[in-house]
């Protein structure tokens, strides 16, 4: 028979509400007794702690890979932390972040990346910034240097 000293309180779980008009951000969560296999989509961030094999596609979000999550998935958003388990390929629009005790094993494409101390990674990276490379700037600013610049005289050859 349970009894009031069995069972533990835990307080209820606060949950923010986002409303188009409001700033606040919520976070899905997946705990780690959740298996889920097929495609995951969404549109607000996503915290994993269980196991996802399949396709993860968050593309304007956050997915967050807890210590205890085991995905077999390629991963699309806008951020990924990794601090547990991925095989698969992960493209995120701002940065993967691979924390210790981490481990992937796939290719990345991302204008950031951060490997820690501890992390393990074993595939292909693409960093691919789009517009927001100083190169390609650089490359207008010389492009219109170069058609203002003053230039030099015509210098005849002299004859032989």
């Amino acid at each position: 028979m349970l009894t009031t000293k069995d069972a533990q309180y835990s307080p209820p779980a606060t949950v923010l509400s986002a409303t188009p008009s409001s700033n606040a951000q919520t976070t899905a969560r997946l705990g780690p007794v959740l298996r889920i296999t097929g495609e995951v989509t969404g549109s607000e961030d996503l915290r994993v702690e269980g196991v996802i094999e399949g396709l993860i596609s968050l593309e304007g979000h956050r997915l967050t890979v807890g210590s205890s999550a085991h995905i077999r998935a390629d991963i699309v958003a806008r951020e990924a932390l990794v601090s547990g388990e991925v095989t698969g390929n992960i493209s995120a629009r701002d940065r993967i972040e691979i924390r210790k005790g981490g481990s992937v094993v796939g290719d990345f494409t991302t204008a950031r990346i951060v490997i820690e101390d501890g992390a393990r990674f074993k595939g292909s990276i693409n960093i691919d910034a789009g517009e927001r490379l100083v190169g390609s700037d650089l490359g207008k600013f010389l492009g219109r240097v170069q058609t203002t610049a003053p230039t030099a005289p015509a210098v005849s050859p002299a004859p032989l």
